[in-house]
């Protein structure tokens, strides 16, 4: 959405550029009918100078116009990244709220059986959290090794022929963001 007012404002700002320049071209173009209708003769100096002076204001008007958009725009883009992650961060704070209830439910309880399937719970919830926002996690042991994916460790020897070339063991997941790898998954394959 913001995205879409940034556009708006551009637009307009090269709209307003656009019709500055005409109005410029213009004003030209009729100091020089009314100076071709004046049949008194005029200082050519005194008249290039004043010509000089209105260009010069112009551009100045013009630059101090640009220079104006480009600190907004700078300052726009600077707004947008800090604030780019508060859509995920409030989505994550209901997960710091169950993870509050589990360790004060962990103090009150003698049941290992009910922590374990409260931490299960915020497990699965998180997961899924992540899934919605495009995060997915790299699956790993029993699949051929590939390098675009996993991260070696260290080889070992395969326990049987068919796990020669594929990886053994994951010691650390991968995930990617939309099928582009954020972390490699960390893994022992077979040799």
């Amino acid at each position: 959405m913001e995205n879409d007012k940034d556009m708006e404002q551009e637009a307009q700002d090269k709209t307003q550029l656009e019709e500055q320049e005409t109005d410029v071209v213009e004003n030209e173009k009729k100091e020089g009918e009314g100076e071709a209708a004046n049949s008194e003769p005029q200082d050519p100096v005194a008249e290039l100078q004043a010509k000089c002076e209105k260009m010069h204001d112009d551009y100045m008007r013009l630059y101090a116009d640009f220079d104006n958009y480009r600190k907004r725009a700078m300052k726009e883009k600077a707004d947008l990244i800090k604030t780019a992650a508060e859509g995920v961060l409030v989505d994550i704070l209901p997960l710091v709220d169950d993870f509050e209830r589990a360790i004060s439910s962990m103090e009150n309880t003698d049941s290992v059986e009910g922590v374990k399937e409260g931490v299960s719970l915020i497990y699965n919830k998180l997961i899924s959290f992540l899934e919605s926002k495009g995060v997915k996690a790299i699956d790993a042991v029993g699949q051929p090794f590939n390098t675009e994916f996993h991260e070696a460790i260290t080889k070992f020897p395969a326990p049987s022929e068919d796990m020669k070339g594929k990886v053994i063991d994951c010691t650390q997941n991968g995930y990617t963001l939309y099928d582009k790898v954020i972390r490699y998954a960390k893994v022992v394959y077979g040799e």
